[in-house]
């Protein structure tokens, strides 16, 4: 009814039980239920789940990283995401649609820039519950191929990412913070706010008290 580019049916959007395989084909849900699912419930659940506060018995790891897409990949690029998918077990790519009202604010205007000129943003995940290092080590390896994969494919100069999906492996901070090595990932999620965010950093917290791996640290020239 609403994307009729994707040629589904109405029982395309069911859950297919094979003899030993369910296959998730397609789920027409509220936003309420898409956090229900994203938090490895089921999307039938009550509300009330989401103020379950208790630790889990079984321990989940994932690794992401994200991109932001400007022109739409063509059908090569969607064949080499199917074959790399193929080679894992377990692996999400989550688009997520900007334009409309985003495109009407400034980049400028809030620290988030990805704004005009940005169809999408994509975050790639891989998870296991396994964190044995044989096996941590190949699902790492695994979403590092399929972002290297994706290079021809999304924005550039430079390739940018979004905060939320924080990536260590675009650099983290040492004991010096050095600002022109916090540029290395400050501009793949900020571009040109970074620096204007490092000087309003200089200013409330000159001495850096609160930081992390990749915290904003104060300017430096």
């Amino acid at each position: 009814q609403y994307f009729p580019e994707f040629n589904l049916e109405r029982n395309d959007c069911f859950q297919e039980n094979t003899t030993a395989v369910a296959v998730k084909r397609c789920y027409e849900v509220s936003w309420i239920q898409s956090a229900f699912y994203f938090y490895f419930r089921k999307i039938t659940s009550p509300l009330e789940v989401l103020l379950d506060k208790t630790i889990p018995t079984q321990k989940h790891y994932y690794k992401g990283t994200s991109d932001f897409v400007k022109t739409p990949i063509p059908e090569s690029g969607w064949e080499m995401i199917e074959r790399t998918f193929l080679e894992e077990a377990g692996p999400r790519m989550i688009l997520e649609p900007l334009g409309g009202k985003m495109n009407e604010i400034s980049e400028s205007e809030t620290p988030f820039p990805h704004r005009k000129g940005n169809l999408y943003n994509i975050q790639y995940t891989v998870g296991w519950s396994d964190n044995s290092e044989s096996i941590s080590s190949q699902k790492i390896a695994w979403l590092r191929k399929l972002y290297k994969e994706m290079e021809p494919y999304v924005a550039k100069s430079p390739r940018t990412a979004y905060l939320n999906y924080r990536d260590l492996d675009f650099g983290t901070n040492q004991e010096d913070c050095s600002y022109s090595k916090a540029k290395m990932w400050g501009e793949k999620y900020f571009n040109g706010n970074f620096e204007r965010l490092a000087k309003v950093k200089s200013k409330v917290d000159p001495n850096n008290f609160f930081k992390h791996e990749q915290s904003i640290p104060p300017y430096s020239y």
